[in-house]
């Protein structure tokens, strides 16, 4: 059996690592687009950005292990087109069967043309050129179009790097679609005490962005699954993968930010976090060897901001949540708060309590637990 696996992120890299700790031994090549060995994403906003992690740190595997495990890699070489009829992946002029086919190739950064055709130099960050970009300008005045995850670690890294920073946000609170304004506001205090211009409920226009010496969007990513529709791949938001990750086409699958997935509780959602890279990439490496197993995992994200820490798991979903319990002090920013639809809790997070993880887990579709 031959295995090709496109993509250059934690997905990808978990994949072929799956493959080979489960047993598979036939050809398993990996095709990614950018010139790097496959890494993660996280430090690029966080640690990369910060100066605190080196950019040797971000690297799944290096290139010896790869050459261990027999994985042909063809990096700097993205596939241009998919054949599902025959089972090829085309990259060039080159034709790569396949009798699976996993695609891992992301999302990228969605654009804000006001902010491009704003006459100031402009910055998106998804990739370790762009962190590494980043870093060496955030000084001057920074302003941030966005206060989701990556809008908000980037006005933490920008402060920290002594950057006059303004945040643009239209939301009226931070983060507000994810914790909704009971909690968006924690981190609305935080910015703001860390010296953040921060601008809620406003829009974005040419005079915001006069003068700025970088402005960064950070408005959210769309899925990168334009290979998946030209090959015919049934696509809404992501490729429609079923509860195993297997796409429209018996032998082809797909895991990370370009998965929508069909959660087994959940329902349709597509989740562009570190945590479900890692483990739809292993998942959909043993269902590609036969194994009929959902995945069912709930979705985990975390950010650290500043002396801030948080980790969040579950899913509000569109039908939204009834209650916010929130437990500890919340001015101090050390709590642990749990989303209600219904009473059954659907998803929890901490700041700063660094033991409560397992406990909200666990929690997640079940009762309120006792305090």
């Amino acid at each position: 059996m031959n295995i090709v696996v496109v993509g250059g992120g934690l997905a990808a890299a978990n994949a072929v690592e799956e493959l080979r700790a489960q047993g598979y031994s036939g050809d398993l090549t990996l095709v990614a687009a950018e010139p790097h060995l496959p890494y993660e994403r996280p430090p690029l906003s966080k640690g990369l950005l910060l100066g605190s992690a080196e950019p040797e740190s971000v690297f799944a595997h290096g290139a010896d292990w790869y050459d261990e495990q027999q994985v042909d890699l063809r990096l700097g070489r993205p596939v241009d087109r998919i054949d599902l009829e025959r089972g090829r992946a085309h990259v060039g002029d080159e034709a790569i069967a396949y009798d699976r086919l996993l695609l891992a190739t992301g999302a990228s950064p969605r654009r804000l043309r006001v902010a491009d055709e704003a006459g100031v130099p402009v910055a998106y960050l998804r990739t370790l050129d762009d962190s590494l970009a980043l870093k060496e300008r955030l000084g001057g005045r920074v302003v941030v179009v966005g206060a989701g995850w990556i809008g908000l670690e980037v006005a933490a890294a920008a402060r920290e790097a002594g950057a006059d920073v303004t945040v643009v946000e239209q939301a009226v609170q931070p983060l507000e679609a994810v914790l909704g304004p009971e909690l968006g506001e924690v981190f609305a205090d935080l910015h703001r005490e860390h010296g953040v211009d921060l601008r809620l409920g406003a829009g974005v226009d040419a005079e915001t962005l006069a003068g700025a010496d970088l402005v960064v969007v950070g408005i959210g990513a769309a899925p990168a699954d334009e290979l998946a529709r030209e090959a015919g791949l049934e696509c809404d938001d992501g490729v429609l993968v079923d509860a195993r990750l297997r796409a429209s086409d018996p032998h082809v699958y797909a895991a990370g930010d370009v998965a929508r997935h069909d959660h087994p509780t959940l329902g349709r959602l597509r989740v562009e976090h570190w945590d479900a890279a890692i483990h739809q990439g292993r998942a959909a490496a043993r269902a590609m060897l036969g194994d009929d197993a959902p995945y069912d995992r709930l979705p985990y994200f975390f950010t650290d901001q500043y002396d801030l820490g948080m980790e969040y798991v579950g899913h509000v979903g569109p039908e939204g949540y009834d209650e916010v319990v929130v437990r500890g002090d919340k001015a101090a920013r050390r709590l642990v708060a749990y989303w209600l639809r219904g009473g059954t809790v659907v998803a929890g997070m901490h700041l700063n309590e660094w033991d409560a993880t397992d406990g909200i887990r666990a929690a997640v579709g079940g009762p309120l637990p006792a305090e």
